[in-house]
């Protein structure tokens, strides 16, 4: 074994060979009309066959022979290539944020991506009652399942949480006032606010009690005939602390079913799981609000609920029906593969299969796992001999607007080069056709292992591996 590693080595084309080789096909011709499209291709032969080394020594070289080597090489540069023509691409999140916001917060499990997979290439019976032979419904897919995790009484779903929540203003309050409590009018991320989603579903906000302390008294006396809705919104992501009081939903529900109100609650980054059984802050889930008695529910999919991008919104029967027949609803609805990404995520947790969730995988990883790995990750860097590395305590965060005050004990990979600067070495890693996204903490680049999948380690070593300082 080791003298065919020594020979596929030797066999190895220099990367000055490859490009030489490339230029005459004519599918790469494209690449040599100008300097910067050349430099390009430059960078990514060179990456392509750094990669290719790297396979052969860790034994990932698929039984090659010398002999098949160079159709190997133009497969592992095409792919590059192909990496880089798109501008949605593939990144490698070393920064132990869980749901990155910037990097399309959750993952998918394996066995739901294929599922939606399967969707994209092949014809389905979305909105097709395959027994009748009729039209059906595309909520019939997820509203059970939705239903039976939530105790609510029916459900349906939106492209995301704003939109839910911009349905149920317009079908419950058009012209008519909402009233929340001041301290829950939050900021959604994007400089989205509640009160401009409310007032852009056609409602009249009415702010009750003060930023830290309402009471029940400050909604009831603000209820007026022009009054729509009772609207309370989860802070998901901030929490106020100290001298607080706010309003539970149950009591607003009973206020809501007194005045023959509806009351809704924006839970954000709604969960089925309760956090406290990895030590979080007590927050509370999809089916606490529902049991507690509020109307309607809205929270986002692809959160801790760990699917796609998606408003999800369980409650009474007769007002998600209401919701159903709202014009906006054609607008705001999902198309197939979010649904299939939805159902299939839906089906991990009705199999009591969480563990296969990435979300749920990632925030529960132990630390003696982590710091295998950060290990792992620290002798390999180490043989490079152009870094210093160590591994370090740190901790990592939940993101996504979720738990925000929370810190998850984390072993990260600190790293640190012989020559230039942290800086340009962060930069650096994010220029490949694979790009690695880190975090600077005292001048230390620490790669925190629980965003870390399989096969990135490696790709962390074969680029750290190009590396050379911009003053070298």
């Amino acid at each position: 074994m080791l003298e065919r590693t020594k020979a596929l080595l030797r066999a190895l084309p220099a990367v000055h060979e490859v490009q030489a080789r490339l230029e005459t096909m004519e599918e790469f011709t494209e690449f040599l009309t100008n300097d910067g499209d050349k430099r390009r291709l430059t960078q990514v032969i060179r990456e392509s066959v750094q990669k290719a080394r790297h396979q052969i020594l860790m034994g990932q070289d698929e039984d090659l022979e010398e002999s098949e080597l160079w159709p190997w090489i133009l497969r592992v540069v095409r792919e590059n290539l192909r990496n880089q023509k798109t501008s949605l691409k593939r990144i490698i999140n070393a920064t132990g944020v869980v749901l990155h916001t910037n990097c399309g917060r959750a993952l998918l499990a394996p066995e739901v991506a294929e599922f939606v997979a399967q969707q994209a290439q092949r014809y389905s019976n979305l909105e097709l009652n395959v027994q009748t032979g009729e039209r059906g419904s595309r909520y019939v897919h997820v509203e059970k399942l939705l239903c039976e995790l939530s105790g609510a009484e029916a459900a349906m779903v939106v492209n995301n949480n704003a939109a839910a929540v911009l349905l149920v203003v317009n079908t419950f309050a058009l012209n008519q006032e909402v009233i929340v409590s001041r301290g829950e009018l939050v900021e959604i991320g994007g400089s989205f606010r509640i009160p401009e989603v409310l007032k852009a579903g056609g409602a009249q906000l009415v702010e009750v009690g003060a930023t830290n302390r309402t009471w029940l008294q400050d909604y009831e006396e603000a209820i007026r005939p022009e009054t729509g809705m009772l609207f309370k919104a989860h802070t998901s992501n901030y929490r106020i602390e100290g001298f607080t009081h706010s309003v539970s939903g149950q009591e607003l529900a009973e206020l809501g079913q007194k005045y023959r109100l509806p009351v809704v609650e924006d839970l954000g980054s709604g969960s089925f799981k309760d956090g406290t059984s990895l030590g979080f802050y007590p927050e509370p889930t999809i089916a606490q609000s529902v049991q507690a008695g509020i109307s309607l529910v809205t929270f986002s999919g692809d959160k801790l609920l760990g699917g796609p991008q998606a408003g999800i919104i369980v409650g009474k029967r007769e007002l998600i029906e209401k919701l159903k027949k709202n014009q906006l609803t054609r607008a705001l609805r999902i198309d197939k593969l979010t649904l299939a990404a939805l159902e299939g995520t839906l089906r991990l947790y009705e199999r009591g299969e969480t563990d296969k969730i990435p979300v749920w995988r990632m925030l529960s990883k132990p630390e003696t796992e982590l710091r295998a790995e950060a290990e792992l990750l620290k002798n390999g860097i180490e043989e490079l001999a152009q870094f210093k590395a160590e591994v370090q305590a740190d901790f990592s965060q939940v993101g996504g607007g979720a738990f925000p005050t929370e810190e998850l004990p984390t072993w990260v990979c600190g790293v640190q080069p012989q020559e230039g600067t942290v800086e340009e070495l962060e930069a650096f890693l994010r220029t490949f056709s694979v790009p690695i996204l880190t975090r600077i903490k005292k001048d230390w680049i620490l790669f925190d292992p629980r965003t870390l999948l399989a096969g990135d380690r490696e790709e962390i070593m074969n680029i750290l591996g190009q590396w050379k300082s911009p003053q070298g």
